[in-house]
Order: structure tokens, then C-alpha cells, then sequence
């Protein structure tokens, strides 16, 4: 199996967790991170979700995983295409949630880009509708 093959391998058997248990398979996502990595999200700026910022190491990044559990609950989850060329995977697909304080619900297409280490996320950014996410918190 190449190193391409390996790291889509690693990244399918994740999102099937993280469909499943509808988010809740943090502990899973946590291992497959190495212990210094970059994290973010194009959410980063809304004042609603704090928790959508820049992590630099994975100590820090169960505040991210808790933010979305609180604020979110996971209706599905979908990754549809893996594009893997060296190092890094990008993950397409689509998504819904609902605002646990507001009962809004927003579908999003995904996108997720990751760099792997030695089979451990060392880069992670993902991209959705920022806009229906901010429309999603407010009352």
C-alpha cells in the first residue's frame, strides 16, 4: 500500500466513526494526530464560536471538539471524494448540523485538507459555509 493509499485509508475509517457516532468519536480523531500540529478552520472570526481558531498542538485542540459538541448536534456527515497526491488528502463531501441553542439547521458542502507525518495528521483546514453557520447561531 502506498504512503497516498495509507493516509486515505486512515481518513475514511475516521469520517465512518465520526458519521456513526453522529461526532462523538473524538477520541479517535485525537490519536490520529500527531502531537504538534496546525489546525484550523475558515470559521475563525466568529464571535459565536470561539473555538473555530488556529491550534498549534493537539493538548490544545480538545477545546475545539468540545465547542462543537456543545453548540452542534451532527445530523449527517458525508465524505464523497479523497484527492491524495504525496502528503496530503483532501477530503469533499457535505454536512449538516443543527444549533443546539437555536434548533437552526445548516447544510454546508466540506472541504478538508490534511498533511500527514509518519501516518499522523501533522496539518489540518477545513472549509464550509461560514455564512450559514454564523446565520445558524444567532437567535
Amino acid at each position: 500500500m502506498t504512503e497516498e493509499a495509507r493516509n486515505v485509508a486512515i481518513l475514511k475509517e475516521a469520517y465512518r466513526l465520526w458519521h456513526d457516532s453522529k461526532g462523538a468519536s473524538v477520541d479517535h480523531w485525537m490519536n490520529i494526530c500527531a502531537d504538534e500540529l496546525t489546525f484550523g478552520s475558515i470559521g475563525q472570526g466568529v464571535r459565536a464560536a470561539p473555538y473555530m481558531t488556529l491550534y498549534d498542538e493537539k493538548s490544545k485542540l480538545g477545546e475545539y471538539f468540545q465547542g462543537l459538541a456543545r453548540d452542534w448536534e451532527m445530523i449527517e456527515f458525508r465524505p464523497e471524494h479523497f484527492v491524495a497526491q504525496l502528503d496530503r488528502v483532501v477530503m469533499l463531501g457535505r454536512c449538516t448540523w443543527r444549533c443546539r441553542r437555536t434548533s437552526k439547521t445548516v447544510w454546508s458542502p466540506k472541504a478538508d485538507s490534511f498533511r500527514f507525518a509518519s501516518g499522523k495528521i501533522i496539518e489540518f483546514f477545513e472549509y464550509f459555509d461560514t455564512a450559514g453557520m454564523r446565520d445558524a447561531l444567532q437567535p
